[in-house]
C-alpha cells in the first residue's frame, strides 16, 4: 500500500475503529532510549536491526556495518495465526494494528534486546501481542509472554540484564519480565498507550511515558476536546518498589513555559549523562524540548525544519512529526530523526545549534541509537529499508546498509563468540 493511499484512508479508518480500541487503550510506535547493558565475558558486540514488517532481525558488525546474519522472529507464525483466526476479538485487533499502525502491514518486530550473556534475543511482537525470547543458538523460541491487552510495544532492559520492561499498548500497563524465564516479576500502571521506557544508569529508576490515542482523527481538537486523545502520563518509577517517585505534569509545564499550544504527548526521549535533563519530542512538533528535573520546568526549546508545512495533521504518521532522538554518551550532540520531513539532524547540546542535516527523500527515519562506543549514531530509514551510521563528530554519514522490510528499532547487543559462526546467513 502506498504512503499516499494510506494517508487518505487512515482518518476514515481511525474514526471507525477508535470506539473499539478506546475500550482497551491505544497503540503507537516506539521511541529512542539509551541502554547501559554490558556483555558478559565470552561475548562479542553486534548491532541488531528489527525489520518490523518482514518479521526478521538483521545482525550487523559495528565496525564494517555489514550484515552477517538474519534471524526469523516469527518461527511460530502459523500457530499464532491459527489462534487469531479462531478468536474474533483478537482478529479485530490484529486487523486494526495492520490498518491503523502498520500502514497496511502486520507488525512483527517492534523492539528487541539481547541478554547480557549473548544467548537470547528478546523481542516484542505487536501484531501477536506478545514478547518472545529466541535462542541465538537454535533460533527457536525459548519463552513467550502474552501481554495484557492486544498489542506489545516499546521495551527497555535493566543495566544488569536481569529484567526487560515492555509496554502493553492496549493493556495500559508496563510488564517487568525476568529476561531468562519470561516470567512477570512486576506490573506497573500507566495511562493510555504506554510507550517509552528508559532505565536509569544505575537501574534504580524507570522513566516511562504514555502517549494517548495517536490514531484518532481529532488532531485539531482544542482544550474542550483534548480529553479525546486519552490519558497521557509521564512518570518515573522506583524499580525496587514499583512505585512512581516523580510524576511530571507535561501539560502544566508546557503552559508555564508559554507552550500551551503544543501536545502533551511525550514521544521519543533521551537523558543527559547525569540524568538531570530530559530531552523529549511531542506530537506534531518539529523539534524537541529540554526539561530540567531539578528546576522542574521546561528550560529550552529546539525548533527544527518543517519540510511538510502544508501537510494536514491528520496525515502525520501516528501524530509524529519527529520520531527519534539520541544524545551521545558524552552529552554533547544529539542525533534527531525528522520522520515526516525525511531527514536526520545532528544538533549541538550547548547552544542547540544545528550542525548537519541529511535529507533522504522517502526515507521516513524511524529510530536513532548511539553506537556502543558513543562515536556514531545509528538511524533506520524505514521507507527505503536502510540503516545508516553517522559520525557524531563530523555529522557525516559513514556507511549505509540495506536491511529488511521496514526497519525500525536499532539496538546494540551481544552474541556469545562460539555462536557467531552458526548465525551466518
Amino acid at each position: 500500500m502506498s504512503r499516499a493511499l494510506v494517508r487518505l484512508l487512515v482518518p476514515a479508518l481511525a474514526t471507525a475503529l477508535a470506539a473499539v480500541l478506546a475500550v482497551s487503550g491505544s497503540i503507537a510506535p516506539a521511541q529512542a532510549a539509551p541502554t547501559y547493558q554490558k556483555g558478559e565475558k565470552g561475548t562479542q558486540p553486534f548491532v541488531f536491526v528489527g525489520n518490523n514488517w518482514a518479521g526478521t532481525a538483521d545482525v550487523l558488525r559495528p565496525g564494517s556495518f555489514r550484515r552477517v546474519a538474519r534471524i526469523n522472529i516469527v518461527p511460530d507464525r502459523a500457530e499464532r495465526m491459527r489462534e487469531i483466526m479462531f478468536n474474533p476479538v483478537r482478529l479485530g485487533f490484529f486487523l486494526g494494528v495492520r490498518i491503523l499502525i502498520g500502514e497496511g502491514n502486520d507488525q512483527f518486530v517492534d523492539d528487541m534486546y539481547t541478554s547480557n550473556d549473548g544467548r537470547l534475543l528478546v523481542v516484542s511482537r505487536p501484531s501477536f501481542a506478545d514478547v518472545v525470547a529466541i535462542s541465538l543458538r537454535t533460533k527457536k523460541i525459548v519463552w513467550r509472554f502474552p501481554v495484557a491487552g492486544q498489542r506489545s510495544d516499546h521495551m527497555a532492559v535493566s543495566p544488569d540484564g536481569k529484567h526487560v520492561a515492555v509496554s502493553a499498548s492496549t493493556g495500559n500497563v508496563v510488564h517487568i519480565l525476568d529476561i531468562k524465564t519470561g516470567k512477570e516479576v512486576r506490573r506497573l500502571p500507566s495511562g493510555d498507550s504506554p510507550h517509552e521506557n528508559i532505565y536509569s544508569r544505575d537501574g534504580k529508576r524507570l522513566f516511562h511515558a504514555s502517549i494517548g490515542y495517536v490514531y484518532t482523527p481529532l488532531d485539531h481538537a482544542g482544550a474542550l476536546l483534548d480529553s479525546t486523545k486519552g490519558e497521557r502520563v509521564f512518570q518515573i518509577f522506583d524499580t525496587r518498589t514499583g512505585k512512581p517517585v516523580e510524576i511530571i505534569p507535561v501539560k502544566q509545564k508546557l503552559r508555564e513555559a508559554g507552550l500551551g499550544h503544543l501536545s502533551s504527548a511525550v514521544r521519543p526521549m533521551t537523558l543527559s549523562p547525569d540524568e538531570r535533563f530530559i530531552y523529549f519530542q511531542v506530537s506534531f512538533f518539529h523539534g524537541f524540548l529540554e526539561y530540567d528535573r531539578t528546576k522542574q520546568k521546561i528550560t529550552r526549546v529546539k525548533k527544527l525544519p518543517n519540510r511538510v508545512k502544508h501537510l494536514p495533521r491528520e496525515l502525520y504518521l501516528l501524530d509524529s512529526a519527529h520520531h527519534g532522538i539520541a544524545l551521545n554518551p558524552a552529552g554533547k550532540r544529539f542525533c534527531v530523526a525528522g520522520t515526516m520531513s525525511d531527514y536526520v539532524a545532528i544538533v549541538g547540546r550547548k547552544k542547540l545549534r544545528t550542525l548537519k542535516t541529511h535529507v533522504n527523500a522517502g526515507g521516513k527515519p524511524y529510530w536513532v541509537t548511539p553506537s556502543a562506543d558513543g562515536k556514531f549514531c545509528y538511524i533506520s530509514w524505514s521507507g527505503t529499508d536502510e540503516v545508516s551510521k553517522i559520525s557524531y563528530r563530523t555529522g557525516e554519514i559513514v556507511k549505509t546498509t540495506k536491511v529488511g522490510n521496514h526497519p525500525q528499532r536499532v539496538r546494540n547487543g551481544f552474541i556469545r563468540k562460539n555462536l557467531v559462526a552458526g548465525l551466518r546467513g
